[in-house]
């Protein structure tokens, strides 16, 4: 409890037995009426007998008079159990002082008489007033729960033996008023962070005279605290009992975040979202140029015909048809499973959705990049140029029941900046529906597309609609409207006006949009371990600056050095733009706060992180790291708290291999990632804001997609086996032995699915699984990517290095609340625009002639 401030010490007998001051015998009381003294007793003493009788010895010398540090005046001589500091000012020890001040009295002396008077049954310890502070109400709750343990620990005395008989009645009166306490507003429960500890202590006895707040104890310290707080709040607070199946098949316990996540996804959206942002970028007619094919010809991939390839569905016959796709072209969505495949060219390294408003029912499109050969290979030092090429391609009007048209490529942009590693659109403002009337030259505006080069240079597009495109070029022979050639709106670059070198940081690896109207920063990651951030509304002229094109070239307002090497992965914050994370090659996951940069919020290294998603509700991000500096078994996907809430690392889902490439969904709480074995892997998160370390079963909440598999399609071995392979990384060799196979999960229910054949092969996968890194891993998945849009929330689209990007729908995880967002966006589109929900015609849809 504490120890009492004043001298009188107890001594020892003749006999060896502790007696208290004041004179009394061993077997009778002291002479001024104060407690007896404990019996002589044979053998060792228990702890609380200890306790008990150093608390009583304490208390039966003269009692001091209370101590105020603060009132001890510079210069005078030291009281008695003060110790003079060199500059003449007394030395605190553990807590002397009342920490409310109340009275002035001594904490220590308070803890020892109340903790002995409540044991005798002398008194009842004290409601919380309103005068006392928070801490001292916690103490005061410790100290009850400390004398009730030593109650039901310690038996006293008989009578005969000069121990003082409990008086039942007290003992009763102290239940009743513990029960009322419990049951008070201020629920106490809810206060319980203060545990003495001999850390705390030990420390308080070290400090010099100094009032230091409790704020500014170093984080070791708080350690102790904040597991106890932690661990009585997740206790007190009552969560609600989700027992059984939800319709789909899943329990209610891992459905629930589900339906908490979509709600808050949607408000926030309405409060962060924008209708409308950078109306002075809008695509004008004179800046596309359509390529003819010779033109073209320098930025298109190499690969004509695609790998040969198969797909197993789950449930349904297999009739072993092996399909090969022509380079831009697509498969006929499945009747029942609706999934659709298409191939691009070559292995895929970036991919992103293009947003659309809720309730718009949109066309949907996926922006991405792949490489011109699948031999290509890139160094990250340096900087590259040369051609690359843009591909948007349309999905048509993707709903939970399916997609019923055929994916086909809108248009592509060429581009000569070096290869893509990752792209972003604007997160709202920037789509307008395609029917908008707007003169000549503008074009009505899809979207805002920054794209991180390999030259250095972040690049913004404003992409059109691609009926607007078509419709302004009609002049142009179908052969020339396979590319075209874009001036693009704003290129973003590190540096000075004086210095605008791009080599000054090296390549781009990484960008991010601010996620909250109106989206005016944009943040990029660079070889050299640099983070900078533009303005892209500023006016400053040490800033902006204006081309001969027309076009504008910014340079950052803030940039710092945030690892010691390249920035892997970086990610804004969705509901406080204030945050971001950036995970390094440095092997470091550090999470910034964008007014005080000298140093990171948290700093937390242990393996080499690929990327990292942050989803919307939560403290924390999901993270994909390779496989080189794990642990034996801990490979995979993790989720890491930001350092607020001090959660440990919850373990996602195993991984066998490296994983490329994670996403998540804010409306499934609901993360998936591609790795190189070739699985896409999707788990349903916990509620993350409450502590995950009793999450219990983390395995029934993950489930494969689909598993790409490599087997042998010649005589050279059995059918199925890996073994018959050659061992060789180049694409020609392979392709001529081998194909793909796609093994997909029915996702239209989950209900016994932990005895499925999916969920057996994952685990089996998890645990067994081998890596052939003697050949090319042609089945490996680089990208993976979660449709940001209410319309088409449960739709995933991933692509790798065999350059066949597939997309599904995750039917089975709608939640009753997405059903009932989607009538009510719609309605609000509707009452917005003054039309019905947008519904591009065929003509303004349909692809490009493809190859």
């Amino acid at each position: 409890a504490g120890r009492a401030v004043g001298s009188g010490a107890a001594g020892a007998g003749r006999d060896g037995e502790r007696r208290p001051p004041g004179g009394a015998g061993p077997s009778g009381s002291a002479a001024n009426g104060s407690v007896p003294a404990a019996p002589r007793r044979r053998g060792r003493k228990s702890k609380a007998e200890l306790l008990v009788l150093k608390l009583s010895r304490d208390l039966q010398c003269p009692a001091p008079e209370p101590i105020c540090v603060q009132k001890v005046l510079e210069g005078s001589e030291a009281p008695e159990g003060l110790e003079a500091a060199p500059g003449r000012r007394p030395k605190r020890r553990a807590a002397k002082v009342c920490w409310c001040g109340l009275a002035g009295q001594c904490w220590s002396t308070l803890c020892a008489q109340t903790v002995l008077e409540s044991w005798q049954g002398r008194v009842q310890l004290p409601l919380f007033t309103a005068g006392q502070c928070l801490r001292c109400s916690r103490a005061l709750l410790y100290l009850q729960e400390l004398a009730e343990e030593l109650t039901s620990a310690y038996q006293p005395p008989a009578p005969n033996e000069g121990a003082q008989e409990p008086e039942p009645e007290c003992v009763q009166k102290k239940r009743r008023r513990k029960k009322e306490e419990e049951t008070d507003s201020d629920d106490p429960a809810q206060d319980a962070d203060f545990v003495p500890s001999k850390e705390v202590l030990l420390q308080a006895e070290e400090e010099e005279g100094s009032d230091a707040p409790l704020s500014e104890v170093s984080e070791s310290e708080l350690e102790p605290l904040r597991r106890h707080s932690m661990k009585t709040s997740s206790a007190g607070r009552s969560k609600p009992q989700c027992r059984g199946l939800a319709p789909n098949g899943f329990p209610n316990s891992v459905m629930a975040p589900v339906e908490k996540c979509s709600s808050i996804t949607c408000s926030l959206r309405e409060q962060k979202y924008s209708q409308w942002e950078f109306p002075d970028w809008i695509p004008l007619v004179h800046k596309w140029t359509c390529l003819s094919e010779s033109e073209a010809a320098p930025y298109l991939p190499a690969e004509e015909k695609s790998p040969l390839f198969a797909i197993q569905r789950e449930g349904i016959e297999d009739n072993g048809a092996l399909y090969r796709l022509n380079r831009f072209n697509s498969l006929q969505p499945h009747e029942e499973r609706r999934d659709v495949s298409f191939f691009v060219g070559g292995p895929v390294w970036a991919m992103e959705w293009c947003p659309t408003p809720e309730g718009s029912a949109a066309t949907q499109y996926v922006c991405l990049y792949c490489h011109k050969s699948m031999d290509e290979t890139h160094s990250v030092a340096g900087l590259h140029r040369g051609p690359a090429l843009l591909q948007l391609w349309s999905l048509g009007t993707l709903q939970q029941e399916g997609s019923a048209d055929k994916a086909g490529l809108a248009y592509a942009v060429a581009t000569d900046h070096g290869c893509v590693w990752d792209m972003k659109f604007c997160p709202s403002g920037a789509w307008e529906p395609p029917s908008t009337s707007r003169k000549h030259p503008q074009m009505s505006r899809l979207g805002l597309l920054a794209v991180a080069f390999s030259d250095g240079s972040v690049v913004l597009y404003a992409l059109p609609h691609p009926g607007a495109l078509r419709s302004c070029k009609r002049t142009q022979p179908p052969s020339a409207r396979r590319a075209a050639c874009v001036q693009c709106t704003t290129t973003l670059q590190v540096g000075s006006i004086q210095a605008g070198s791009p080599s000054e940081s090296g390549q781009c690896f990484s960008v991010s949009w601010m996620p909250s109207k109106p989206h005016h920063h944009l943040a990029a990651g660079f070889y050299d371990g640099t983070v900078a951030v533009w303005n892209l509304l500023t006016k400053s002229l040490l800033q902006r600056v204006c081309q001969p094109d027309g076009s504008l070239k910014l340079y950052p307002f803030q940039s710092f050095l945030a690892h010691d090497h390249a920035v892997r992965s970086i990610e804004w914050c969705k509901a406080n733009s204030n945050f971001l994370v950036t995970a390094g090659n440095d092997r470091k996951i550090k999470f910034w706060d964008l007014r005080r940069l000298y140093e990171p919020i948290n700093s937390i290294k242990r393996f080499l992180s690929t990327e990292v998603a942050w989803l919307l509700p939560y403290n924390g991000v999901t993270v994909a790291q390779d496989n080189c500096y794990a642990s034996y078994g801990l490979c995979g996907i993790h989720y890491i708290d930001a350092g607020y809430l001090g959660f440990k690392a919850y373990f996602v889902a195993p991984r066998k291999g490296t994983v490329w490439s994670i996403s998540g969904s804010d409306w499934l709480n609901t993360v998936a990632a591609g790795d190189i074995t070739g699985e896409l892997v999707a788990a349903v998160l916990p509620d993350l804001a409450i502590n995950p370390l009793n999450v219990k079963r983390s395995s029934d909440r993950r489930f494969p997609v689909y598993k790409a598999d490599l087997l042998p399609c010649g005589p050279t071995g059995p059918e199925n086996s890996e073994q018959a392979l050659p061992k060789t990384r180049l694409y020609s060799e392979m392709v001529a032995k081998a194909y793909v196979r796609f093994r997909d999960t029915d996702l239209r229910s989950f209900k016994n699915f932990s005895s499925r054949e999916p969920m057996r092969r994952m685990h089996v996968q998890e645990v067994k699984a081998e890596l052939s890194l003697d050949r090319l891993q042609l089945e490996s998945l680089h990208k993976v990517r979660f449709s940001p849009n209410l319309d088409s929330h449960g739709w995933l689209v991933s692509g790798g290095q065999a350059g066949i990007v597939r997309a599904h729908c995750m039917a089975g995880l709608a939640s009753g609340t997405d059903q009932q967002l989607l009538p009510q966006c719609r309605a609000r589109f509707s009452s917005l625009y003054g039309a019905e929900p947008c519904s591009p015609s065929p003509a303004a849809a349909s692809p490009l002639p493809a190859e």
